[in-house]
Formats: C-alpha cells, structure tokens, sequence
C-alpha cells in the first residue's frame, strides 16, 4: 500500500492581528498558505489561495471558420436524391 499524505502548513491569526497584518495575509495566501482567522480562540474565517484561472475556449465562429467545408453540400445531395425518384 502506498499512503500518501499532503502537508498544507496552516497560519492561525487573531481577528486583531489579521485587521493589522490583512496585506501581508493576503500575499501568503497567494503564494500557497492557508491563514484561519480566529476569535476568541475559534475558526471564524480562512483565507486561501484562488483557483487559478482556466484558458478560455475558441470561439465557435473562429473554430467554423477554421474549418474548410469538404465534399458535396447536403442540399445538393439531397436534390439529387429527391430527383432520382
């Protein structure tokens, strides 16, 4: 079996502290460390990093017109088909 463990180091911070210390906080909680926010010695808030952000898509209209359009056009096929009848 293999175990795996993930080490995340967590900063506990008083209220009071946090309201002098917010910028430097939030520059931890950037670079990857979790910060609780306490109150009279109990969790009230987290500070943690933000989901890096996602590569957006192509649009459609640029990826259709990326595309060549190959073959037979389907309303000449299907003419074709309905005359054959």
């Amino acid at each position: 079996m293999v175990y795996t463990f993930s080490e995340t180091i967590v900063k506990h911070v008083g209220i009071k502290q946090a309201r002098q210390e917010l910028p430097d906080l939030i520059d931890r909680a950037e670079a990857g460390e979790e910060i609780v926010i306490t109150r009279q010695g109990k969790a009230v808030a987290k500070l943690i990093p933000a989901p890096k952000p996602v590569k957006s898509l192509p649009s459609l209209t640029e990826f259709r017109q990326g595309i060549g359009r190959a073959g037979t056009p389907a309303v000449q096929l299907l003419r074709e088909e309905r005359d054959g009848r």
